[in-house]
């Protein structure tokens, strides 16, 4: 079974929207076979809910992220999961200097999709900063699926 662990900074933002979406997709397109789609910070406080405003976003969308919980990425996520995509460089060079071992499966979720660049975080912002953010997520999945299902599969072999 292909797993993808998504990385933000707390685990309560862009991480869950950006699984959420995932998820669906996958769903979706019919793509064949089981995916275990997780998310976890870089600098998460085990166990917080996801913001109000992103919960309220995503339900705006038909999607649900109320019972998600943050978690902090560890070794042992790190090693069970197949593809590591991350909002920021700064995630990515942080879980590389961290997990070397993993580092040849962590990448930034844009480089999926066409030119690598960071994905701002809406934490604090207003009601219309968190739907940017999840209209900028759901667009990086969208052009970024077939590349993202390519490089799970290929490290899940």
């Amino acid at each position: 079974m292909p797993s993808i662990l998504i990385v933000c900074t707390g685990n309560i933002c862009r991480s869950p929207i950006a699984e959420a979406y995932l998820r669906q997709r996958l769903a979706q397109e019919r793509i064949p076979g089981e995916w275990d789609i997780i998310s976890a910070g870089t600098w998460a406080q085990d166990g917080l809910p996801a913001t109000e405003s992103g919960v309220a976003v995503m339900r705006e969308r038909g999607l649900d992220t109320s019972r998600h919980r943050s978690r902090n990425a560890d070794a042992a996520l790190l090693a069970r999961v197949d593809l590591v995509l991350t909002m920021t460089d700064s995630h990515a060079k942080v879980l590389r200097a961290e997990f070397p071992s993993a580092a040849a499966k962590i990448f930034r979720l844009t480089e999926m999709a066409g030119p690598p660049y960071d994905i701002r975080d809406p934490y604090g912002g207003s009601l219309n900063d968190y739907r940017r953010t999840a209209d900028e997520l759901e667009r990086q999945i969208e052009q970024g699926l077939p590349r993202i299902v390519a490089a799970a599969r290929q490290n899940s072999a």
